[in-house]
């Protein structure tokens, strides 16, 4: 097939010289259409990253130059953020003392089991601790999700936690934490966070770029009962905004900002497979 090709441009730049052309750049890309394309390999099975459980995904904020939820078209507000290049076309530039303070979709209060998967590319949080995604809980301190990096030990290992709340099971709401989940090469590189949660089994399985990094079972945890919830935030936890999210507290101390960026937040009404979770991940870094 290369000697075909090879000939085939030869005789292309032929034509060109024997019609008393220069060979231009015009030439040369014609003769270049006989090359042959290397074929677009999948991940996984899947080509596409919005096409790994396109039927499941029930919110998805790309952040390519909006707030908005394509699926719900539910757009957040922005304080202090702006944005710039992320993991794909464009991602949403986090700043000291600045989130976007969105309100939950519909689909997203309804949620029982559910896989949410982010990126994100951050310094190190010397100031305090740095939520990714805060679905708020205005009766608590603690949100019905909070996803974030504690302060971390040194300059490139960080210390991932998630936090559910559920008013599903008793009058006072129950706690389910997992962490601290220790992760290599944590700032300033993109980096893929995924978390899923199965009403089934009360299981939490915690990912990081692809692979998985924790699970605990919270025993008596389920049904999730989001119903009613309002608001949530990107790039910092509910105590942090201004109004708070929570009537509970605001400013505690030990709270900071994403001041990097963060992209392609999906979040999906089932749990997804650690082959799915990889896909995402691999296409979402190929730019796919």
């Amino acid at each position: 097939m290369m000697k075909t090709t090879n000939k085939l441009f030869t005789v292309a730049v032929l034509i060109c010289i024997v019609a008393g052309l220069a060979i231009t750049s015009s030439c040369l890309k014609s003769a270049n259409v006989y090359s042959p394309k290397r074929p677009i390999q999948p991940v996984n099975g899947f080509y596409t990253s919005n096409s790994v459980d396109a039927a499941n995904l029930v919110a998805y904020w790309p952040f390519n130059g909006n707030l908005t939820d394509s699926l719900s078209n539910t757009t957040g507000v922005s304080t202090l953020t702006s944005f710039a290049k992320g993991v794909e076309g464009q991602g949403l530039q986090g700043a000291d003392s600045g989130y976007v303070v969105s309100d939950v979709p519909a689909a997203v209060q309804n949620l029982h089991s559910f896989t949410l998967t982010t990126w994100y590319n951050m310094p190190e949080n010397t100031k305090g601790v740095v939520a990714l995604v805060d679905i708020a809980n205005d009766q608590s301190f603690w949100g019905n999700l909070d996803i974030f990096l504690e302060n971390p030990p040194n300059a490139t290992t960080g210390q991932l936690k998630v936090h559910l709340w559920n008013n599903g099971t008793s009058a006072t709401g129950t706690d389910a934490w997992e962490g601290d989940y220790v992760i290599n090469n944590a700032f300033n590189v993109w980096n893929q966070v995924a978390v899923t949660y199965n009403d089934t089994t009360s299981t939490v399985k915690v990912y990081f770029n692809g692979a998985l990094v924790g699970t605990n079972t919270q025993a008596g945890f389920a049904p999730l009962n989001w119903v009613g919830v309002k608001k949530m935030a990107f790039g910092t936890l509910q105590f942090q905004t201004n109004p708070s999210l929570t009537g509970a507290v605001q400013y505690p101390g030990f709270g900071s900002y994403l001041v990097g960026e963060m992209d392609q937040v999906r979040i999906f009404n089932k749990v997804l497979t650690l082959n799915d979770i990889g896909a995402v991940y691999g296409l979402e870094k190929l730019g796919r």
